[in-house]
């Protein structure tokens, strides 16, 4: 179709504290939140030596800071061709694990590792470009979006029910994945709106772009980068347009708001997910054959293996009781 891809991911982590066999603990060591600073972020020097590593190996690291919830961080870094930002999100993992471990801590991309606080995401913000211009931006529109812009948004909120298995791929993956802890599981978008699955970040011009809010940190990006891609094109092709914008916190809603206005929800187990996946000809498609055997003959082994689990939570609950 004559497009470039660019993606820009936002990554989240946590830094835990480590045992005497340097094993995760579920202790952060700090109790800092959003953009605080030391004493309270404890995990601050070994996020800046991790910055400057990845800075040594050529990423242009855009942001750096404390996230919400305690022990949790964020690292940005500039957005490249979808390709290149898979390749980065590889070698950022392994130097944060990395780095992390040397410092006596351990760095963990687990969406959810701790229950009752937010759990990590990999928002991941994309844009087309077109002989050297970015085609999501429309000066006339009261948006300052075009139509190519709409129609990707409405592709993405078409098929991402069918794309939830390889954006959010752990049976884990579902427990950040609900209302009360910023993670987005409503099918909206806005341009303002953070409760809403897709966002349009303010800005506008060459860095007019869609920010899809659900994916996590523990997805194979080179496979969330093609469904997404898969998604929005087929938006293109087929001219489709996205239903009204929500300004509303869509988390203050209750139900009957949502059906009202016909605000659908993310699957709410990976069983939901995969059996969505399956459905989706469009993303059975972009993964291809081979791809989407495999990878859904691992996805049903997992859930079978966590649905016949028998957990703390189970045991300590109804033992007793019954």
């Amino acid at each position: 179709m004559g497009y470039s891809f660019n993606v820009g991911p936002e990554m989240e982590f946590f830094l835990f504290q480590t045992d005497e066999q340097g094993r995760p603990t579920t202790t952060t060591g700090d109790e800092a939140g959003y953009f605080d600073l030391g004493p309270l972020d404890h995990g601050e020097s070994t996020r800046r030596e991790i910055c400057m590593s990845l800075e040594q190996m050529g990423f242009e690291i855009e942001a750096s800071h404390h996230e919400v919830a305690a022990g949790q961080h964020e690292i940005d870094f500039k957005y490249a061709d979808a390709l290149t930002a898979a390749d980065n999100i590889m070698t950022f993992k392994l130097a944060v694990k990395t780095l992390a471990q040397k410092n006596g801590l351990h760095a963990t991309f687990m969406p959810k590792p701790v229950f009752g606080i937010n759990g990590s995401g990999m928002h991941t913000n994309m844009s087309l470009f077109k002989d050297g211009k970015n085609v999501f931006a429309d000066p006339s529109d009261k948006r300052g979006l075009s139509k190519e812009a709409y129609s990707f948004i409405a592709g993405i909120l078409t098929h991402v029910r069918g794309m939830a298995a390889v954006t959010n791929p752990l049976v884990n993956s579902y427990k950040r994945l609900v209302p009360g802890y910023e993670a987005p599981c409503y099918l909206a978008w806005s341009a303002s709106n953070r409760s809403a699955l897709i966002r349009i970040p303010a800005a506008r011009g060459m860095g007019t772009r869609v920010e899809l809010r659900c994916p996590d940190p523990s997805c194979n990006p080179y496979l969330n980068m093609a469904v997404c891609l898969a998604a929005g094109l087929d938006g293109i092709e087929k001219g489709l347009t996205p239903p009204d914008e929500i300004t509303e916190n869509i988390f203050a809603m209750d139900s009957a708001t949502r059906e009202s206005k016909g605000i659908k929800s993310l699957p709410g187990t990976l069983r939901e997910a995969i059996d969505c996946l399956k459905e989706d000809e469009v993303i059975c498609g972009a993964l291809g054959e081979h791809v989407l055997s495999q990878y859904v003959e691992g996805k049903e082994k997992e859930w079978d293996a966590y649905r016949t689990h028998v957990s703390k939570w189970e045991i300590e609950r109804y033992i007793v009781m019954y």
